[in-house]
């Protein structure tokens, strides 16, 4: 299979590691190039708390995506990304959307630049994947045809407003909005913007995460060349699915 080249973009600060390094991960050991761009062309860095612990040690990624992670800040593409503005996204063969909740992920979240290229790279019709906040760029990211977003009439999952606001009220007591990253839930966002004919799949309820080895507890969402998932959780599904639809593409 011949080696394809898929952008990552990422903020500056705040980014889900297990979010970004399983993937990373995932498609490097299959030969293919991960390009990595942040708005200014700033070396990026996950959110701190993944790494020691949300809440007394726990709450964080599991060791696995950790160790994934620190690799990951040794490669060469990392440490030197571009800039959003100054992509030419023909040149890619899959867009990679990961996400995060903390206050930084805004950057990346909201930026009308990174959502004009998104939209750019959707009409080409190749692969494209979304993993918790990460679709709420594509529910942004305007149709220049249609004036509507690019996830109307599509099929999508995001983070659920059932994870989200039981992840605010575990840790509102010590961390407040910290895992309210905007005053709408993800899902009522991403849901509006599907419009009439798309369809948004929730998942199964439970708090147990997937694993390299065991998919049990991950749920993603495919629609064409278009992968989806909803949090941490999900994160070797959603790269072996991505993985799949970038091979076949």
């Amino acid at each position: 299979m011949a080696a394809r080249r898929v952008l990552v973009p990422l903020p500056d600060r705040d980014f889900d590691i297990t979010e970004v390094s399983v993937p990373w991960r995932a498609l490097t050991e299959a030969g293919h190039e991960v390009v990595f761009a942040t708005q200014q062309g700033a070396v990026p860095a996950g959110d701190p708390k993944l790494v020691d612990g949300v809440i007394f040690g726990q709450l964080g990624a599991d060791p696995q995506p950790k160790a994934f992670y620190a690799e990951l800040l040794g490669d060469p593409a990392f440490n030197a990304p571009l800039t959003w503005g100054d992509l030419d996204m023909t040149g890619f063969d899959g867009l990679l959307l990961p996400g995060g909740h903390a206050p930084g992920m805004r950057q990346y979240l909201g930026d009308p630049v990174l959502q004009q290229q998104v939209a750019a790279f959707w009409a080409l019709g190749r692969p494209v994947g979304a993993i918790c906040h990460g679709v709420l760029v594509l529910a942004r990211s305007i149709d220049p045809e249609t004036g509507r977003s690019v996830l109307d009439g599509r099929t999508t999952t995001c983070l659920t407003a059932w994870q989200e606001r039981l992840a605010y009220y575990l840790t509102a007591w010590k961390l407040g909005r910290y895992y309210r990253t905007y005053p709408a839930y993800v899902q009522a966002e991403v849901t509006a913007a599907l419009g009439p004919t798309g369809r948004f799949e929730r998942g199964p309820i439970g708090a147990k995460r997937g694993t390299a080895t065991d998919h049990g507890p991950a749920f993603v969402v495919e629609d064409g060349t278009y992968v989806s998932a909803r949090w941490p959780g999900d994160a070797y599904l959603f790269a072996e699915r991505f993985l799949a639809r970038l091979d076949a593409a």
